[in-house]
């Protein structure tokens, strides 16, 4: 990508990882990284603009039809498609289905843009992971054949150990801290050519693993407030993200958050 390159306009397309959860601000609404790349954006660009059409717990199909072409509409700069994920922890998958609706997302977002940016998404360490991590890495094989046949950027988050880190991920065990989100965005602004400010990669300090007690409260709180509540919405067929509208659902100039 063209060094210090010049973008007047974004649009995030997704779930919850770029709807901004858990980077929590002081009125309890979500930030992430898309908010903070927006804003970095705006800062070097006149008159920037900026959508953020993402909702929590949308499966593939779901951005399809609700955010990909109000997001093709928008004409923008650069537009951000992050999906699929969720279909993959779900107990059952049709993978061929969610390559076709990848497939057709990309086909309708990839002309209509200056730069469609894919990424390879990030996983915490830990069993959860390790048991969705084949169709994960699957599901992400088939992101760099749909860039590579289509001029798409792809972010290896899922690449970069340090983002694998417990200590960059909130309790719920799903979604990016503040710093982890802050990493996301720096590796999305340095692959569109932008001069870093900051290597996303670094490892955090090492520090001494937390004592057996203090690690089977945090699974029991996990557990209780996070695991049960998940497994209770897969059971009965809800969403997270229902009746939830987008928070930045039209091409605005981008303007920061008051709180």
């Amino acid at each position: 990508m063209e060094m210090n390159a010049t973008y007047t306009s974004l649009v995030a397309v997704g779930d919850s990882f770029t709807e901004g959860m858990s980077d929590r601000l002081p009125d309890g609404t979500y930030r992430g990284w898309a908010d903070l790349l927006a804003a970095r954006l705006a800062a070097r660009t006149p008159d920037f603009h900026y959508a953020n059409l993402a909702v929590r717990g949308k499966l593939i199909g779901q951005i399809v039809e609700e955010q990909v072409d109000r997001a093709a509409e928008m004409k923008a700069d650069v537009v951000t498609l992050v999906g699929g994920l969720n279909d993959t922890l779900r107990p059952k998958v049709d993978l061929g289905r969610v390559r076709g609706l990848l497939t057709e997302a990309v086909e309708k977002l990839a002309p209509s843009c200056g730069q469609l940016v894919l990424m390879r998404s990030p996983g915490r360490n830990g069993p959860v992971m390790e048991r969705f991590r084949p169709r994960m890495e699957e599901l992400f094989g088939y992101v760099d054949e749909l860039a590579a046949r289509h001029g798409a950027l792809v972010v290896d988050l899922y690449g970069a150990p340090a983002l694998g880190d417990p200590r960059l991920w909130d309790v719920d065990r799903l979604h990016l801290t503040g710093e982890g989100h802050r990493r996301v965005a720096e590796a999305v602004w340095q692959a569109l050519g932008l001069p870093a400010e900051a290597d996303w990669r670094t490892p955090l300090p090492s520090t001494l693993p937390p004592r057996w007690v203090t690690r089977r409260v945090a699974d029991a709180q996990f557990a209780r407030e996070h695991l049960g509540p998940w497994i209770g919405r897969r059971l009965t067929g809800r969403s997270s993200g229902d009746g939830r509208p987008a928070k930045r659902p039209d091409l605005l100039p981008y303007e920061p958050p008051t709180a």
